[in-house]
């Protein structure tokens, strides 16, 4: 498999790579907005009615239409179910995001101005938040501990999870989660008609005041559909990994870290920069040997196709071309990371150093 390169140094540079870039941006969404549209005036005209049909449509799982729920889908039971070692991941983990969150809580504040008035503001969470969990390709108790957990810490009362179960097989792992960070309630359904049902109620689910969680083309145009009747995190597009490494690396690791996103979504973004040619060689070729033992070989090998890329360049022009791809996440494999990330202003999460992979 051939793997798109860009060399930094060549004459319009900038106006190619920019090219490559806006082809993920040029995916039509008119289809995919116009269907849900249909999906989301029907649950909020036939409330629990409506969201039974599509969950035995898309997922193959009856539901009761009063109560969302489906015969032989409990959280307890598939929690039951979760292994041993991968309880104790997730417990680790909860741990490590509930004292990161705990630190960002913030303060009540008031003073009195030149005018003698005492001003200020004061901080108080929403009562009710929906927790969108994917359960498509794979499934992420991850998303329910990132999620769950700093809505908790703010002090939410209710949070509402759902998430599909296609056959009616619930994930042990998401299901301990849930359990793990204390969601509310659950209710096995996913897509547009989901996230339609949290904002707008259907059956026993009452609406909740904002919508969080990653998903699908068809989620990410339904809370674009519904923001303004309640609150969104954000409109979350496929995944995207950018990783800047020097030859210092094993060429192993950085391709598992740029196939950790690939892995995803035919739709998501790998892109690794790097200052030397013949290693890069050689990440092509670890990414070549290890699409072939995955099992998600086939959703990589579309991914890396369409929207993969290595690109040469000098490392002191890194952050530059980090800020002009503006990934979700980036990886500074270098000796001197912070030396890099001071400059990167267009990115979500940083992992700095050779040891700081996104997966972990």
């Amino acid at each position: 498999m051939s793997i798109r390169r860009f060399d930094a140094s060549k004459p319009g540079f900038a106006e190619e790579f920019g090219k490559f870039l806006s082809l993920r941006r040029a995916q039509g969404t008119e289809d995919v907005h116009a269907k849900t549209a249909v999906i989301v005036r029907d649950v909020r005209e036939r409330g629990g009615e409506a969201v039974a049909t599509y969950t035995q449509r898309f997922d193959g799982v009856t539901l009761d239409a009063q109560t969302l729920k489906a015969a032989g889908i409990d959280l307890m039971e598939a929690a039951e179910r979760c292994s041993t070692d991968v309880r104790e991941a997730l417990d680790f983990a909860a741990d490590r995001i509930e004292r990161y969150h705990a630190q960002q809580r913030p303060q009540d504040h008031s003073f009195t101005d030149a005018a003698g008035l005492e001003l200020g503001w004061r901080w108080t969470s929403v009562d009710a938040v929906g927790l969108y969990v994917p359960g498509g390709r794979a499934s992420y108790p991850s998303s329910v501990l990132m999620n769950a957990i700093p809505a908790r810490a703010a002090g939410v009362q209710r949070i509402a999870m759902v998430s599909p179960v296609p056959g009616g097989e619930m994930n042990p792992a998401v299901a301990y989660a849930a359990l793990r960070a204390g969601v509310s309630e659950f209710y096995p359904i996913g897509g547009a008609q989901a996230v339609a049902a949290l904002a707008y109620g259907a059956g026993s689910l009452k609406p909740v005041d904002k919508i969080v969680g990653p998903g699908n083309a068809y989620v990410a145009a339904a809370k674009r559909i519904v923001f303004g009747d309640v609150g969104i995190d954000t409109i979350a597009g496929p995944s995207e990994i950018t990783v800047v490494a020097d030859n210092q690396n094993d060429p192993n690791w950085i391709a598992a870290d740029l196939l950790s996103q690939a892995e995803h979504d035919p739709l998501a973004q790998s892109i690794l920069i790097t200052d030397d040619v013949e290693w890069a060689t050689k990440v092509e070729a670890a990414i070549a040997s290890q699409i072939a033992q995955l099992a998600t070989g086939k959703t990589i090998e579309i991914a890396w196709r369409d929207y993969g890329a290595i690109v040469i360049a000098q490392l002191s022009n890194a952050a530059a071309i980090v800020n002009q791809i503006a990934p979700e996440h980036v990886e500074l494999a270098v000796a001197d990371p912070d030396a890099i990330a001071k400059d990167v202003r267009h990115s979500g999460a940083i992992f700095l150093g050779r040891f700081a992979p996104e997966a972990l």
